[in-house]
């Protein structure tokens, strides 16, 4: 069993903003050693999410006015009254209260396992932000696993 951990950096630009970071992530995969395993990707913050979903123009379009629709930004918060931050974000907590901070997707043969149209997005909910984290884990097999039909006694 091997494990492997990475942190991923980056900046957004914009209050409610799409990154994928699926080439990111298969670069960390294809260097770490590990054949066969998981890959969790997690959100260190309470403010932006990951998800996995299509990466098409229209459709991101689509999620973003989704999401600045389902809790505006200028909603009436009792946590924006006296934020601990000092920013008015009250609209990002509730929209990640339906969103998932993290996503386990499959290694086999040393690459991610995901469908055709899938890609991993970073999802802010709360910027600009100057920093943002994602942690990686990868634990699996560093060879593939023993198959009995491999080996003759």
């Amino acid at each position: 069993m091997k494990t492997h951990r990475h942190r991923i950096e980056l900046a957004t630009s914009t209050p409610i903003q799409i990154v994928d970071i699926t080439d990111q992530l298969r670069d960390v995969v294809a260097g770490c050693g590990v054949a066969d395993g998981l890959l969790t990707v997690s959100c260190l913050h309470t403010t932006a999410r990951i998800n996995v979903n299509e990466r098409e123009k229209k459709l991101e379009r689509d999620m973003l006015t989704f999401l600045k629709r389902f809790a505006p930004r200028d909603g009436d918060y009792l946590h924006n009254l006296a934020p601990i931050d000092g920013r008015d974000n009250a609209h990002a907590h509730l929209i990640g209260l339906f969103m998932n901070s993290s996503e386990t997707i499959p290694i086999a043969g040393g690459a991610l396992v995901l469908g055709e149209w899938q890609s991993v997005f970073f999802i802010e909910l709360d910027g600009p932000r100057p920093k943002r984290g994602i942690e990686l884990q990868i634990i699996g097999q560093a060879e593939p696993p023993f198959r009995a039909a491999d080996h003759r006694i």
